[in-house]
């Protein structure tokens, strides 16, 4: 596999015009998993004509090196807006290009992704809810103590507006998807930071169905499993409850 400094190296330099053909090429797709490595070169290469020009193909493949590019660069007013819509996307792929770049944002600038999670986490729309959630809910991020708090604060948020909403809401797919990703980034935010993590996890309504699926789900991860079986942890859920 081609690592992100070789593929950083291949793109440098390329006429704008030539990467959407160059990336579909090496996309790994159609196949099981795209290539992420790229998609990481991309984001840290491309430049706003790059952007452009991915955007304007319109294949799934570039566009999502496009979004990551933009959530990389989401410091950015312009950026972030396009970035934001692009949480927003029909495909999967894409939405994940804008987690990924705002990841790679948030290694650079952690205070700029804390600012921008806050913010996302609260629009409208359960997929800009979920791009927030699953862009601060990476371990590599979460090891500062002020980001670890953005991480619970942001699932705690994205879980209220899930359980605030009625039933014909949580049947459409940005629901169920902002759902699955709080499935598991809730015990990546919790490991991160289980003092504070643990006692708001218990404190969470499990006689609402989606959050009770939420905290089942978080409880098959063993990273959470681990520390829930901790007498401290116990302690805390007990007293939560």
């Amino acid at each position: 596999m081609t690592s992100v400094p070789a593929w950083i190296a291949q793109l440098s330099g390329m006429d704008p015009l030539s990467w959407a053909a160059f990336l579909d090429a090496h996309s790994g797709l159609p196949g099981p998993r795209a290539d992420l490595a790229l998609v990481d070169a991309a984001a840290r290469t491309a430049d706003a004509a790059v952007i452009d020009a991915l955007l304007r193909d319109g294949r799934e493949y570039p566009v999502m090196c496009a979004a990551a590019a933009l959530g990389r660069r989401a410091g950015e007013p312009r950026d972030a807006h396009h970035a934001r819509a692009l949480a927003a996307d029909d495909r999967w792929r894409v939405r994940e290009g804008v987690a990924i770049g705002l990841q790679l944002l948030g290694d650079d600038s952690p205070a700029i992704l804390r600012a921008l999670v806050a913010d996302w986490v609260d629009d409208p729309d359960p997929l800009v809810q979920r791009a927030a959630v699953a862009a601060i809910c990476e371990p590599r991020l979460l090891r500062t103590p002020d980001t670890a708090r953005a991480g619970l604060a942001a699932c705690a948020r994205a879980t209220a507006h899930l359980a605030a909403a009625d039933t014909s809401h949580r049947r459409q797919d940005g629901a169920r998807t902002l759902r699955q990703a709080l499935g598991y980034c809730w015990s990546v935010a919790i490991a991160a930071d289980p003092v504070r993590g643990l006692p708001v996890f218990a404190a969470l309504d499990e006689s609402d169905p989606d959050v009770a699926w939420i905290i089942r789900e978080n409880r098959k991860k063993k990273r959470l499993a681990t520390l829930l079986s901790a007498p401290a942890a116990r302690t805390a859920t007990d007293g939560a409850g």
